[in-house]
């Protein structure tokens, strides 16, 4: 395994979770208020599609880490 690509690979994959995370935060509390409950359609938001290309892109490293 190369070592650099699997730190950052991980590095991208935990970058990716937590600003998914905290992204998804902001789009519920100005989406809906405390009372609501949140829908399933929240992961389609445009604003996570980046969040979602850190975390391929993360996983593509990861998997040619592991091939090296």
């Amino acid at each position: 395994m190369e070592w650099t690509l699997g730190f950052v690979a991980i590095a991208l994959l935990v970058i990716g979770l937590v600003g998914q995370a905290f992204e998804m935060r902001k789009i519920r509390q100005t989406t809906y208020k405390d009372e609501e409950l949140g829908s399933a359609n929240i992961f389609m938001n445009k604003k996570n599609f980046k969040w979602y290309a850190i975390l391929g892109v993360g996983i593509v490293i990861w998997y040619a880490a592991e091939r090296m």
